[in-house]
This record gives structure tokens, sequence and C-alpha cells, in this order.
């Protein structure tokens, strides 16, 4: 349609250009598409003349300037798209007529188009020479918002780099991380899935494939991405790709049984109600853009009169098609002809179809968004009133930069462009669900704003249907998450979504799923039977709550109790001849420093303190050496009596009682001496132990200085060996003097039992190395007290008629 400034519209109403074979000796055929229409390109290019239409009779909107329109059908072929190209940019010339009506006439200021990315990236290489702007309605490339390639270009839809980003992130809130890739090959799809691919690497999905293909393909590739799909172990799907070449690849996995997948849509297919015929793709999920109402469209699209069909040919042939009739005087063998009697208004077709009017709306838009900055341009404000000069020389330049400046509200939405010549991306959250008819139906089940703070995106209903019907969300994923108490290990040479799930090793958890590293518990924790927390280490000391605690206690307070009695029994009879026979001072001394003996084991049971583990060493090493002591000089006291027995030796008078008490008052002073030296110098402290076991404390006391220590067993270990050495000698003495054959026997016990003490000691763990320490007291103190007093309580007690100094005296 003639005007006073032409916009131009490029779309693809038909699916195929048409083969050209080229013999070299005639004029190459001119350009034309061909195969069948596209009903829903055919209803975009009504609306942008029923946009121009609305515009030419509105008085605010460039009143007083008819725009005319130019619709050209380029069947997404870049050759065509080019023809076109050119052919719109030799309607630049200025055209003057004679008289007084002097006009731009058919100046084309403007083109919306084209539909698809590769076609629209070759079309805006030749207009924009020429300062022409281009405003897409479907053309959705990120590469287009290149201002430096492509500096006349806009777009009323959002770029494919905000759904690419938006698909990666709806991808991630179902927890999809398996996935395959289909896209189609051209401009559209490979830029677009390199864009969804860097956002879904950074998101943690991994593509198990990712193939290409485009609908001039021979049909064996398609058939070769068929089977990828149907081979794949990934559960969704996720297609960057236009309708032409999905509807191939369904056809195809129609023909053979598939497992179910997931499939996950972009606007160029998952809002097309062509393709709802494919029943195994139910429950997809996608982007589409935000559907409208356009007051009239519908009415417009329906009053197709007869002249409207026969004076253009698209119509013409769309009419023929959709009514199964020929319009015209000659019909081929079998066909009516069409008798006036076909009714738009019953016609169920894509092209009537306005209940969802999405990417129409984008037409209408761009159709407006000229018309705006045209009208800025022609139609300054003056005195509250708008004036158009449709007259003067009208520079394309200044139109490109009004249009960068456009901001205006249609139908409710706002349009305006980013500096990019890019709008706001708003996108409604579409589900393909079964209606209760039986049918496929295109639900909105949420929205996707741009323009919104990072993490508020998104709105998602609860009410979205996945394949094969179910509400669940279906799982896609290579490995199963990783428990807690496991971490993530990369299967070699797989991607990273590919691991296996190895539990943590001992003294590390991971309190998180999918954890890349278990975390070291502290040294006084360890962690649960599930590995996933760290709890306080288990403290472990000998205790009076054990059983080994209480037996060692029984024994030691049984063993004081006993040499107790003992005492008691030689109190009783301490004027009989065995008692005073046996010098009965050092016997009480001796009984006195075995009961302290005894009772010293019990310092080692208990939770170690400062206090306890001074007391524990010193009182058993200071008790010991009293005791040693004591025997010592009984040992002496036989010695020196049976010397004294001989003929002019008076050895006694050197040893009396006052020797004696001296002896053993000096000796056990040097123990003192060492212990004191020990406690000043490095006294024993408390530790915890966290080398023995690896889940437990072992609460014990530290020697402080292994010096002091094994110093104060050394002298005991001398005193015992001077001891035995001395019994030894008076072995042989008479039976009446047999004191010493018995202390020859607890000696040789006692030292046996401390020599066998040290690998015990050296080796034991925890809190057995206590238990040991507390058994070698128990064991020399229990020896010496029986060897040494049980004879002679056996006397005492059974045997009295022995208990006489006559007895005594008597000798062998």
């Amino acid at each position: 349609m003639d005007g006073d400034f032409v916009i131009g519209g490029v779309f693809s109403i038909h699916l195929y250009k048409h083969t050209l074979r080229y013999n070299y000796t005639t004029v190459p055929e001119p350009l034309r598409c061909t195969g069948s229409i596209d009903s829903r390109q055919l209803r975009f290019s009504q609306a942008m003349i029923f946009a121009i239409e609305e515009i030419n009779n509105s008085t605010e909107l460039l009143p007083g300037v008819k725009l005319g329109y130019q619709i050209h059908d380029s069947c997404t072929s870049v050759p065509v798209t080019v023809h076109v190209a050119f052919q719109l940019s030799n309607s630049l010339d200025q055209a003057f007529h004679t008289g007084d009506n002097c006009s731009q006439s058919g100046m084309v200021v403007g083109v919306v188009g084209e539909s698809g990315s590769t076609p629209s990236m070759s079309m805006s290489r030749i207009i924009g020479t020429f300062n022409v702007p281009q405003v897409s309605h479907f053309a959705t490339c990120a590469c287009l918002s290149d201002k430096m390639q492509y500096p006349n270009f806009f777009r009323t839809v959002p770029s494919d780099q905000f759904q690419a980003d938006a698909l990666a992130k709806l991808v991630k809130q179902f927890g999809w991380t398996w996935i395959g890739a289909v896209r189609s090959d051209s401009d559209y799809g490979n830029n677009g899935m390199a864009s969804f691919l860097l956002t879904a690497q950074k998101e943690g999905i991994c593509v198990e494939y990712s193939v290409s293909f485009h609908r001039t393909n021979p049909r064996s590739k398609i058939q070769r991405v068929a089977d990828v799909i149907r081979r794949s172990t990934a559960h969704v799907i996720v297609a960057f790709i236009a309708s032409a070449e999905l509807r191939l690849l369904l056809e195809e996995l129609s023909r053979e049984a598939s497992p179910p997948r997931q499939w996950v849509g972009t606007e160029a297919w998952v809002t097309n109600r062509d393709m709802l015929k494919y029943r195994f793709c139910a429950g997809a999920i996608g982007f589409g853009i935000e559907q409208s109402v356009i007051p009239g469209l519908r009415d417009f699209l329906l009053d197709l009169s007869a002249t409207k069909v026969a004076s253009s040919p698209v119509l013409t042939e769309f009419w023929e098609v959709v009514f199964n009739c020929r319009l015209g005087t000659f019909t081929a063998t079998g066909e009516r002809m069409c008798d006036g009697t076909e009714d738009m208004q019953t016609l169920q077709n894509p092209y009537t179809d306005t209940s969802q009017l999405r990417i129409t709306n984008m037409v209408y838009k761009a159709v407006y968004a000229l018309a705006h900055a045209l009208h800025n341009t022609l139609c300054p404000d003056t005195n509250s009133s708008t004036h158009c000069d449709k007259y003067n020389k009208l520079s394309l330049e200044e139109v490109l930069n009004h249009l960068k400046k456009v901001k205006f509200n249609l139908n409710g939405y706002d349009v305006s462009f980013d500096a990019n010549g890019d709008p706001v991306a708003k996108y409604e959250l579409v589900n393909w669900q079964k209606s209760h008819r039986g049918s496929i139906e295109i639900v909105t089940v949420g929205h996707y704003d741009g323009s919104l703070p990072a993490g508020q995106e998104f709105q998602i209903n609860t009410n979205l249907v996945f394949m094969e019907g179910v509400t669940k969300v279906p799982k896609s994923v290579c490995s199963d998450r990783c428990h807690p108490g496991t971490r993530k290990v990369l299967q070699k040479g797989k991607p990273i979504c590919c691991y296996d799930c190895v539990r943590c090793p001992d003294g590390e958890i991971s309190n998180s799923t999918d954890s890349l590293d278990c975390t070291p518990c502290l040294h006084e924790f360890w962690p649960n039977a599930e590995s996933n927390t760290c709890l306080p280490k288990p403290v472990e000391f000998l205790s009076y709550d054990e059983v080994l605690g209480i037996i060692l206690a029984a024994f030691s307070v049984g063993g004081a109790c006993l040499t107790i009695m003992t005492a008691v029994l030689f109190y009783q009879h301490r004027t009989s001849p065995i008692v005073k026979a046996n010098n009965s001072e050092l016997s009480f001394l001796l009984l006195f420093s075995l009961t302290l003996c005894f009772l010293s084991s019990l310092t080692f049971i208990g939770a170690p303190n400062d206090w306890s583990c001074m007391l524990r060493h010193t009182a058993f090493a200071i008790t010991f050496v009293l005791c040693m002591s004591c025997i010592l000089g009984k040992t002496i006291v036989v010695l020196m009596a049976f010397k004294a027995t001989l003929p002019g030796r008076n050895v006694m008078k050197w040893f009396g009682p006052l020797q004696q008490r001296i002896t053993v008052a000096c000796i056990t002073f040097i123990q003192v001496l060492i212990c004191t030296i020990w406690l000043v110098v490095s006294p024993p402290f408390p530790i915890k132990n966290l080398t023995v076991y690896k889940k437990r404390i072992i609460l014990e006391c530290a020697l402080g200085s292994a010096v002091g220590f094994w110093g104060v067993l050394g002298y005991i270990g001398l005193l015992a060996v001077f001891c035995l050495v001395l019994a030894i000698l008076a072995r042989k003495l008479p039976d009446s003097f047999n004191e010493a054959k018995l202390i020859t026997f607890s000696m040789l016990i006692f030292c046996a039992v401390w020599i066998t003490f040290i690998p015990a000691y050296v080796s034991s763990p925890g809190k057995f190395t206590a238990a040991v320490e507390i058994f070698a007291i128990l064991a020399s103190s229990f020896g010496l007290i029986f060897c040494i007093y049980a004879p002679k309580c056996f006397i005492i007690l059974f045997k009295p008629e022995k208990n006489t100094k006559k007895n005594l005296m008597n000798r062998k």
C-alpha cells in the first residue's frame, strides 16, 4: 500500500526457498518461496497492516500523514532476505511530483522484521548502510545487540541472553543437573545455546550431549539426532530451536517409541500452538513472550473479502489451502471451486487464533515504535498543538536517533529500548498441560522479569505438570546427590556432574549436601556415626564407675583392711614370743607402711587433677621406701642377731632400736628429698592424651620429669635388691630365725612384679597405664604381707602351742 512514508515488513510466511538449478546457459529464475504457508507468520503480517491502518486513522499519532507498507516473504532464507533488503533500499530515492503536491512518496522509513536472527543480520548489514531503522519482532540472537555491527537494529522481543540466563536458572530451580541440548544450526540456535551453556556451567549444570541440525539437512542427520536423544540418560532436553526444525525432529521421534523426556523450550516454539499436536511432549515447560490483547485485531483478521484475497497471491494460496478449494476459473481434476460459502468465522487455524497474542503483539509494538520515531521527527510540539510537516526533507539518521529515545505505553505495556536496542526482558513461564477435554493447552504458570533485583526475577506457581502428566518434579542427574557425611569424587573422564559419593575419612565430616571436601574435626571432637557433625570425644580415665576401677579399689581397700587386721592381731599378742622375737616395733611400722601402700593405689583412680597427679606418684614412692626401709631393718636385725650369738661378738649394741629408727628415717628421707626436687622442678600434671586413640580422649597424668619418675622407681628398686641380697645371705640361719627366708621370698615376688611392671607400664595405652601401676602396687603389697605375716598369723591363731619361747629357741 502506498503512503507518504512506507514501512517495510519482512516475514517468513513460507517455509522453504525454491531450489534453483543453474545450467549457466539461461538466465536464472527469480528467487521465490515455496512450501506450505506458516499461518502464524501470515497473522504477523496482517497484524502489521492492522497497526498501520490504526495509525492512519489516529488523530494523535502522525496526524495528516499516511503510512504505507511493503510486505515481503523471506521464507527464512538469507538469499531471499538479502534480495528483499535491496528491494527496500531501492525505495529510498526521493520521487518529486509536479504541481503543488510535492512529497517523498514511497520512501521507506523503517523495516519491521525479519522473524529469524540470521536473516535479520544479513538485512541489517545492507539497510544499515543507509541508516534505515530495523525493528525485529522475533529475532532474539544476543549477537544483534552489538551496536558496532548492527547500529540500526532494534527489537521488541527480548534478547536471547536474557532467555538463556532465565532457562539456566529454571533448570537449576528444578534440580536438573544432567541435560541434553538440541539447537538449530543457525545464528539463533548456536548463539542462544552458547549463552545458555555458559550460564548453565556457572550454575553447575552438565550437558550430556549438544546436537544441532538445520531443516535443510538430509533426513539421515535428523535421524542421528533422534537416536542420540533415545540413547541418552538425561531425562531433560533444552531445545534452543526454531519451530520448523523442531517439527522435523518430533516427527522423527514419533516414528519409533522413545523414552519420555522433559522438554524445556524457548519462545521460538513453546508458545506455537501448531506444536501442540505432538502429545508426547506434554509437560513441556519454557518461556514465552507475555500474551496481550489487541482490540479489534480478530475482526480485522476475519475480514477477508473476496477482493482482498484475490488481490494478494499469499492470501489466495492461504484461502485455497484452509478451505480446500480453488479460486479462479480453472481447476484441476478432483478439485472443487470456491463458491463463496467459505466462512472465516468457523475456521480453526493459528491465523484466527487470537487467544494468546504474544509475538503478534511484538509486531504491533514494532510498527508503533517506528511510527512514534517518525512522529517525533516530523511533528514537533508547538503551542500545545501538533503539526506534521510531511513535505520537509526527511533524514533517516534523525528517525534512527528518535527511535533510540522512543518511550510510550501501548495497551498497558511500556515500549522502550536500552542502549543496545533491546527492550526490558519479561517472559511468561508456560507449561503444556492436558485439559479436561484431553487436548494439550498452553498454560501460564509463572513470570520472569529481568528488571527486578537478582534472586527476585522468578515467580513460579505450584500447578506445574511435567512429562507423563506427573506433578512431581522428575529427576535428571548423572549421579544422585551426596548426602552429608560424604564428599564428591569426580569420575575420571566425565563431566563434573558425574561423581561417586565417598564416605568422609576418619576424623572428618561434611554437613552439607554435595560437599566437595570433608572438614576435619577439632582435636577434641570426633564425627558421629553419620559423619555429618562433630561431637566432643568421650573423656576416658580409670574411674570408680567402671568394673576395673571398682575391682582395683576393692582390692586396695581389702588389702588395707587385711593389714589393719594383722596389726590388731599383732597388738593383741604383742607380749607373745613370736611377736617379740620378730622385732615388734619394725613389724608395726612395716604394717603401717603397707597400709599406706594399699591406700596410695586409690589416688590412681578418678579424674586426674594437679593435686592427684602429684600425690599419686610421690605417695606410693615414699610409702614403698618406708616399707623397704622397715624390711631392710628387719633383715639387718636378723643378721646382727645371728652374729651376736657367736662368742666374743657384741654387735647388737651398734644396731639397737635407736639405730633402727635412724636407719629407717634416713632411708625414707632420701626418697622424700628426691620427690621434693621432682615436684619443685617439673611436677606431674594432668593432660588430655589425643594420640593413643582417635575417637576418645585419655585423661592421664604426665610425668613432668621422666628423670624424677625413674629416679624414684630406681631408688625403690635399689632398696629392694639390697634387701634381697641380705635376705639371701640370711636364708641359711637356724629355723628360730627363719624370718629371713620369708623376707627372701617376699623380695623375690616384689622384684618380679616390678621388673615385669616396666615393659607393661611403657606399652599399656590410656587408662590401663594407671591400672598396671595399681596392679604392681597391690601385687607387691599383697606379696609382702602374705609372705612375711601370714605364717606368723597362722601360728598365733591356729598353732598357739608353737608360740612359746622354748619352741622359738629350739635349734635343729
